[in-house]
């Protein structure tokens, strides 16, 4: 016996009856007509799905169309579909050989556009490096004598070997410190007048950029250096040059061309128009800018130079190495002064501002603080790990900041020999300088982005951003 479905009129698959109206409906059917509804189809009484109840019956099995009903018949739907297979088939080859030509089309595009792209990239390199070749030179209004010494390279001047320092020099080194101490305590803590406050460095905003100094095949500036006036900035290259500019004109006024290797520190002398650099060739190089020539080259090491600081003469520089010596020199005859080991590989260095102490950062996380005078190691400063990438020492002679590979920066009292202040970077940020500003009042951070703080508070006042490379300077 067959059901019939009160809706579709048709035999269901899975019939269910009505207890409101007694009537069959197919499942699907009759659910789909109550939740639209709610009510029975026929009766129009309220019920619900629940309510419904199924029938057991035998399944169908629906007849044959006529077509299929003979052995011709099955052959030509077989037919038919075996048809319908091969034309589809060759409609997606068709599509395919076109998506190929289109492939092979924009290819080729990407092709000879990579091959324009790289071609117009090398003119403009070459165009910029002639340019910065061609732009003038400030002329010098009076050359010194030592600018027109014998070329350095074929000079060879014998030297005594590095020992403790002369009686003269360690005079000298005294006095300007005792100098400097009597000017620091009659200064006091008053600010230097016209110091920028701090509420307007938070609102400082890039105003140029310069990128066209160095080599553009050869990118990246290593070292930096500004003049006592600001007028002036010195920076060292990964192209193996120095170049000095001038801010107001922004043009080139020297190139500095003679090391091997990458420069990775320079000093801009702040009482003459010399500067100072070194790199990882192993020597230091003093250069009159005015005539952008060498006029001496120290060489205090065996390894590449890592560090250097200038002395508060003026006339001294100390530099520092991976041969693990620390070297005194004096820039202006070539000579090494004094000379120690400390089976360390050395990554920086910094005078302290009186002079007679200066402090040393190596691989090994160490930061040492050694008399000059004695050449011996009077303090150390425990408590970073990594590398050391930077120190600095404030213009008060009482703090002593440091940077390390681990992100951080911590400040040391060198009164009380300890460690009174940590900055706690994001983990990912490298730290590669740090500098005090000349009064004392705030220091830079470099490394991922510039950030300024305020001493003493050590909030901070900005962070500044833009340069799509780590700062290294």
């Amino acid at each position: 016996m067959a059901f019939i479905c009160s809706i579709s009129n048709e035999v269901p698959e899975h019939p269910v009856v009505s207890p409101s109206s007694g009537n069959i409906f197919e499942r699907n059917l009759i659910v789909k007509y109550i939740e639209d509804n709610g009510v029975d189809p026929i009766s129009g009484d309220a019920m619900s799905v629940e309510q419904l109840i199924p029938l057991k019956v035998n399944p169908l099995v629906k007849p044959r169309p006529p077509s299929a009903t003979s052995i011709p018949a099955i052959l030509k739907l077989l037919q038919d579909e075996w048809d319908a297979c091969m034309l589809h088939t060759f409609t997606l080859r068709q599509q395919l050989q076109t998506s190929r030509q289109e492939l092979s089309h924009a290819l080729y595009q990407h092709d000879a556009a990579c091959r324009v792209i790289a071609r117009l990239t090398k003119e403009v390199t070459a165009a910029r490096e002639a340019l910065a070749t061609l732009k003038p030179h400030a002329a010098a209004s009076y050359v010194p004598p030592q600018a027109v010494e014998r070329p350095v390279e074929s000079m060879e001047v014998e030297h005594p070997p590095p020992g403790e320092l002369p009686e003269e020099v360690a005079k000298k080194l005294q006095d300007i410190a005792t100098q400097l101490t009597a000017e620091r305590k009659k200064r006091g803590k008053k600010a230097p007048d016209g110091l920028t406050a701090p509420e307007q460095i938070s609102d400082f905003q890039q105003i140029a950029s310069h990128p066209g100094l160095h080599s553009a095949s050869i990118p990246g500036i290593l070292a930096l250096d500004l003049s006592s006036d600001s007028s002036r900035a010195i920076t060292g290259g990964a192209d193996k040059n120095a170049v000095v500019f001038h801010k107001e004109s922004e043009q080139i006024v020297a190139t500095l061309k003679g090391h091997t290797k990458k420069v990775t520190s320079v000093i801009y002398h702040p009482k003459e128009d010399v500067a100072i650099t070194a790199s990882p060739d192993a020597t230091i190089r003093v250069w009159m800018i005015s005539t952008s020539s060498c006029r001496q080259i120290v060489k205090a090491h065996d390894g590449a130079v890592t560090g250097i600081s200038l002395h508060a003469t003026g006339d001294y520089i100390l530099s520092t190495s991976v041969d693990q010596y620390w070297a005194f020199s004096d820039f202006r005859t070539g000579r090494v002064i004094s000379k120690a080991n400390d089976n360390a590989t050395f990554t920086c260095a910094q005078f302290h501002p009186d002079g007679l102490i200066f402090g040393t950062g190596s691989t090994d996380s160490d930061i040492k603080i050694w008399d000059l005078k004695e050449r011996a190691n009077v303090a150390n400063f425990p408590g970073h790990s990594g590398k050391i990438t930077s120190i600095a020492f404030s213009e008060n002679g009482y703090y002593l900041a440091t940077s390390a590979d681990d992100s951080t920066v911590k400040l040391w009292d060198l009164r009380k020999l300890k460690n009174f202040r940590t900055i706690n970077l994001e983990e990912d940020y490298e730290v590669n300088t740090i500098t005090f500003d000349q009064s004392g009042t705030f220091l830079a951070v470099g490394g991922t982005d510039v950030r300024v703080y305020l001493c003493k508070q050590w909030t901070l006042l900005k962070t500044l951003t833009g340069n799509i490379y780590i700062i290294y300077m």
